[in-house]
């Protein structure tokens, strides 16, 4: 991603209002950028924009997060959801140095966040004050940009800027680090929003040529195939994707943030791809002709060896990122700029087609994986409960219409491989940075960004425990979210490595776990532990009758596989289809 960087000398807008304190303009700055929820945990360092925030409290509802990664991961969670730019508000020093997680974790997967933190004085920089760190320099390399504000003046200016920049082109995290003298001093305040930055130019122009020259490259395809990534989402393009590869009748498979940006049932969908992802997309990516990759960055996990990768095939690569365009995979076309503007202006020159014989050609692949890995993972006859039967009964009790919310690990590709939308913005998971803990915080913020749909979240015994402290979070605030805990008293990702390239030696992985149910009901949280397959459909049934927040913790199986499954660094084509099944 292109990082920001703008000059620190700060021009004050000319026409001034009134003279107020720097928490007072900051508190004011938000709310003139349509800010009304944000995430944080007060200190020392920012105690004076807390105390501003005490006068607004009908405008702006402060969500008090119990650590401040928690309210990193919320403020994504809420971003990424609602279409907003996520904001979080921590002190100086160890505060900041605890976000730094959530910050990166952003930056990886483009989540536009502001995120403000305290410092100290500006005399004391650089004296090793109490609880000082070097936010600059710890940030630079995680931000589009990060700006340390010392005057009072400067607030508004920078303000308006963090959000331009953090919501612009391709999103991002931003952070602003304001000394505790800038936010007491006083000063005019105005407040003008930034709709444009010489020095930065968020989209970049589109070339005619190179729509031309893609166009014409699908109209002589015969195996076309496009990978749709969370690109189309960022760009709210859903509805151009979808007219695209209808009118040129390409299959597509999607990346793990790619996915509900199209319904899960549509007749091109043909699921997901990457080291756990479904079959068939796979095996054709070194098959097709031509691949369209929108919106997507190929990240590792999805290309296995990139010198075996798609060599046969052109590739049109469509994104709004110059530094994703040749980075690791070479494209044949680029086509740059926003996938809103940039796939109709393609769809345009496109002829109807409906490659009816080349999808024919995933049909197989689609039956020998259901048959081999997804009937019995979802319908099983007897044996432990599975992950994926858990996550597909609670996709199917909620009509697919739920937003679904992941931890990492195990868990998390049984959800995203068997979860199903109807829905976009309905996947919140951590993708490029792979965070543990990620889940409880991030759907705390995703139900605070879309409070009229169900939110479940499912987690891993490690990850929830990573981040549990805000169960406090939810009982404060009553959040309706729906906990499913898929315990199996392991580390159950690593676990599945430990067994299958490091001998079955086991080394930590295996976790003594908590009480959780009572853990639960400690925080007024309704709970109930399930360890029969008998007791499931009830018990997914109550948790969602149940009107507040609710933890289904569910025992599976204790060394269950994800499958199918592409060694890391392997050819997309080398898939593991476990208990002895080959392709």
């Amino acid at each position: 991603m292109n990082r920001i960087n703008l000059s620190p000398a700060a021009t004050p807008p000319s026409v001034t209002t009134e003279t107020l304190t720097g928490s007072e303009i900051l508190i004011r700055s938000l709310i003139a950028e349509g800010v009304n929820t944000l995430f944080g945990y007060p200190g020392g360092a920012i105690m004076p924009v807390f105390d501003a925030l005490y006068d607004h409290k009908e405008e702006i509802k402060h969500i008090l997060v119990r650590h401040e990664q928690g309210a990193l991961h919320a403020a994504q969670g809420y971003a990424r959801v609602s279409e907003k730019v996520g904001v979080a508000l921590v002190t100086s020093g160890p505060g900041a140095t605890n976000a730094i997680t959530g910050i990166t974790d952003a930056m990886m997967d483009s989540t536009p966040l502001v995120v403000i933190s305290g410092q100290v004085a500006s005399s004391l920089l650089g004296t090793d004050a109490f609880q000082e760190a070097d936010v600059i320099g710890v940030t630079q390399p995680i931000t589009k940009w990060v700006y340390q504000v010392r005057r009072a003046e400067d607030i508004a200016w920078a303000v308006s800027r963090a959000f331009h920049i953090a919501a612009s082109g391709r999103p991002g995290p931003v952070v602003l680090d304001i000394a505790k003298d800038a936010q007491i001093n006083k000063c005019a305040y105005s407040y003008q929003k930034t709709t444009f930055l010489r020095s930065y130019q968020p989209v970049p122009e589109v070339e005619e040529d190179q729509i031309r020259m893609a166009a014409a490259l699908i109209n002589s395809a015969k195996k076309p195939l496009a990978l749709v990534g969370q690109g189309v989402l960022l760009g709210r393009a859903e509805e151009e994707l979808r007219e695209f590869l209808e009118k040129a009748g390409i299959p597509f498979g999607s990346t793990i943030l790619g996915l509900s940006a199209m319904p899960t049932d549509h007749h091109l969908n043909c699921g997901m791809l990457g080291m756990h992802g479904n079959v068939a997309p796979n095996i054709k990516t070194n098959e097709c002709d031509v691949l369209i990759a929108i919106g997507m960055r190929f990240d590792d996990r999805v290309t296995g060896d990139l010198k075996t990768y798609a060599r046969q095939a052109k590739v049109i690569h469509f994104d709004i990122d110059l530094a994703e365009i040749n980075k690791n995979v070479k494209c044949t076309v680029k086509v740059v700029g926003d996938a809103k503007k940039t796939l109709p202006l393609v769809t345009a020159q496109l002829d109807k087609q409906s490659h009816s014989e080349w999808l024919s050609e995933f049909k197989p692949y689609e039956q020998k994986e259901y048959d081999c890995i997804i009937r019995n993972e979802l319908y099983p006859e007897k044996g432990e409960i599975k992950m994926g039967e858990v996550v597909n009964k609670i996709t199917e009790a909620t009509h697919n219409n739920a937003i679904c919310v992941t931890d990492v690990g195990q868990h998390q590709m049984m959800s995203t491989r068997y979860f199903k939308y109807n829905q976009s913005r309905s996947m919140v998971t951590s993708g490029g940075l792979g965070t543990m803990g990620f889940g409880l915080p991030a759907g705390i913020g995703a139900k605070y960004g879309a409070p009229d749909r169900t939110v479940c979240i499912f987690a891993g015994d490690g990850g929830l425990q990573m981040t549990i402290q805000e169960f406090g979070t939810i009982m404060e605030y009553g959040v309706d979210v729906k906990i499913i805990l898929l315990n199996n008293n392991y580390l159950g990702m690593v676990r599945q490595w430990q067994e299958l390239f490091f001998d079955e030696r086991y080394s930590e992985t295996h976790l003594k776990n908590p009480d959780f149910v009572k853990i639960a009901d400690a925080y007024n949280i309704r709970g109930r532990k399930v360890t029969l397959r008998e007791e499931l459909d009830d018990a997914i049934d109550e948790m969602l009758e149940h009107k507040g927040a609710y933890l289904l913790e569910v025992v599976v199986e204790t060394k269950g596989m994800v499958y199918p499954m592409i060694p890391s660094g392997g050819c997309v084509t080398n898939i593991m289809l476990g208990n002895g099944y080959t392709l």
